[in-house]
């Protein structure tokens, strides 16, 4: 089992479940480096075995492994309501591919694939699940130590994520855009934690957000300038060189 501790802290959690230990580090290293915490299994029985430590947002799930196959550990996985699987394979046939598909994985790509593809479809996935999530009520889990909606308290402000309004500390409504709230929001549902930008693009962006790539700097540098209004407001998002951002007050439900 690998779990990269430089991540530990960050709220989505992704499974991968391959037998080639080579694998199972090139994909942890490249989704850790992109903000996600991962964790690895050498097959199906030592997946159960941490799926019954701890939950997971996402499982990466190799088909062609000895003794139990993916597909027979996709089954049952899914019969116990587990999380969404994305499909890996060595073997690309389009029958291989339709039934991992009609098994329910949310999607399936062909070994060897590149890291990119794979964090695309990830993301995808994932976003595909918070949107469907939104339209019927059911809200996702949220990360063990984040903020809940409500109102929250951080260096004498407030932010209600419920009314989408933050507050100087002294009272005065501190206005903002859109993208501007979903980026506070995002640094306030994950306190005193790196955010990379490519995290905070899925924290923070949505699927209709104009925030991409280094625009999320410029976003950065907005936000700041509005919350530097106030003297308390001075300093409260830290650059982390070659990492990202990190929101450095602790924050407590209102």
């Amino acid at each position: 089992m690998h779990a990269n501790l430089l991540h530990m802290d960050l709220a989505t959690r992704i499974l991968i479940v391959d037998d080639d230990a080579g694998i199972r580090t090139l994909i942890s290293s490249f989704l850790d480096k992109h903000g996600y915490r991962t964790e690895t299994a050498g097959n199906p029985a030592e997946m159960r075995g941490m799926l019954a430590r701890g939950r997971y947002d996402l499982i990466v799930l190799d088909v062609m492994m000895p003794g139990e196959d993916g597909l027979s550990a996709l089954r049952q996985l899914l019969r116990n309501g587990g999380p969404p699987v994305i499909m890996l394979s060595a073997v690309g046939t389009d029958i291989d591919r339709i039934v991992g598909l009609e098994l329910g994985a949310e999607d399936y790509l062909a070994k060897p694939c590149n890291p990119r593809e794979l964090l695309a479809r990830i993301r995808t996935v994932l976003r595909r699940r918070e949107a469907h999530a939104a339209e019927t009520g059911a809200a996702p889990a949220p990360a063990d130590d984040a903020p809940r909606e409500g109102l929250w308290l951080f260096a004498g402000w407030s932010i209600d994520l419920i009314g989408r309004t933050l507050v100087d500390p002294g009272g005065e409504l501190a206005p903002l855009s859109d993208s501007e709230f979903r980026l506070i929001r995002a640094f306030v549902q994950h306190p005193r934690r790196v955010l990379t930008r490519d995290q905070l693009l899925d924290y923070a962006a949505g699927q209709e957000s104009e925030l991409y790539d280094r625009a999320i700097d410029v976003q950065v540098s907005r936000l700041r300038r509005k919350l530097a209004r106030h003297e308390s407001g001075a300093d409260l998002i830290r650059t982390v060189r070659n990492e990202g951002y990190m929101f450095v007050p602790v924050v407590t439900k209102g």
